[in-house]
C-alpha cells in the first residue's frame, strides 16, 4: 500500500518530470549532452502538462461516458460513491473529519442523485475517508448513509467491498458516482465484482476557455493532467493484472 502510493507520487507529474530534470542536473558535468537533454525534457513535460490545451486533450482520452440523465428511470437499487480526492482528518469548523474539494464534489453529486431517485447511498473509502464522507453527507446535505465501507484502499477494493455489502441486501445493480476521468476503470472493477453499473460521471470536461488562456500554464491544468495520466496508466495495468490472474474478484 505504502509502496504503491510512493511510486504513484514519484512517477506522475509533477514529481516524475522534476526527477528527470534533477537527474539531468546530476549528469550534466559528466555527460553534457545527455544531462542537458534530460533537463530540457523534464522542464518541457511540466510546462506542457500544465498547459490547458494539452491537459484537456489528455483528459478527453479518459472520458468514455456521458452525463447521467437523473430524470430517466433506472432499475438500480443503490448509489455508490467512491472515495478519492482527499479529506481533512479534523476540520475545526465541523469539529470532525471533512471532505476536501474533489471528494466533496462526488458527495454533492451523489446527494443530488439520491434526492432525484430516492435511492440509498453506499460510501466506500479508506478509514477516516469513509467517516468524512458519511459526516459530510449528513451535515451538509442532510442525507444518512446506509452502507459504509472504510477498508477500501483502491478501486479494486472499493468494488469488492461494495459488492459484498450490497449482496447481503440482494442488490446487484447500482448507480456509480466518481469523476469522469476515473469512471472507465471503476466500471470495469465493479463489473468484475459482479455488479451491474449505471455510470454517473461528474467533472465532465467541456470547452470553455478562449483567447490565450488555453496556452498559459496553470496549477489547475497540471492537476487535471495528473489525474488523467494516472488513469491512462491505471486501466491497462488493471487489465494486465486481471489477464495474468494476479488480481481476481470474488463474485458474489
Amino acid at each position: 500500500m505504502v509502496i504503491k502510493t510512493f511510486l504513484k507520487e514519484m512517477l506522475l507529474p509533477p514529481a516524475g518530470p522534476l526527477l528527470l530534470a534533477l537527474l539531468g542536473v546530476a549528469l550534466v558535468k559528466r555527460r553534457l549532452v545527455l544531462g542537458r537533454t534530460l533537463i530540457l525534457l523534464g522542464v518541457a513535460m511540466i510546462w506542457l502538462l500544465a498547459t490547458p490545451v494539452i491537459s484537456n486533450a489528455i483528459v478527453d482520452l479518459t472520458q468514455h461516458y456521458p452525463a447521467l440523465d437523473a430524470g430517466v428511470h433506472t432499475d438500480a437499487a443503490a448509489i455508490v460513491i467512491l472515495g478519492g480526492g482527499g479529506q481533512r482528518f479534523y476540520a475545526p469548523e465541523y469539529q470532525g473529519p471533512a471532505a476536501d474539494p474533489l471528494l466533496l464534489e462526488r458527495l454533492a453529486y451523489g446527494a443530488f442523485l439520491a434526492r432525484k431517485t430516492g435511492l440509498p447511498i453506499l460510501v466506500t473509502g479508506f478509514r477516516i475517508e469513509a467517516t468524512a464522507m458519511q459526516d459530510s453527507l449528513r451535515q451538509l446535505f442532510g442525507i444518512e448513509t446506509r452502507w459504509i465501507d472504510d477498508q477500501a484502499f483502491d478501486t479494486f477494493q472499493n468494488a469488492q467491498d461494495a459488492a459484498r455489502l450490497l449482496a447481503a441486501d440482494g442488490i446487484h445493480k447500482v448507480i456509480l458516482v466518481t469523476h469522469s476521468t476515473h469512471m472507465w476503470r471503476a466500471v470495469h472493477e465493479f463489473a468484475g465484482a459482479g455488479l451491474q453499473v449505471i455510470p454517473a460521471p461528474l467533472g465532465i470536461r467541456v470547452d470553455r476557455e478562449a483567447g490565450i488562456a488555453p496556452y498559459l500554464p496553470s496549477a489547475a491544468a497540471l492537476l487535471r493532467s495528473y489525474s488523467a495520466v494516472y488513469e491512462l496508466v491505471g486501466e491497462p495495468f488493471r487489465a494486465l493484472l486481471a489477464w495474468l490472474h494476479l488480481r481476481r474478484h470474488q463474485n458474489l
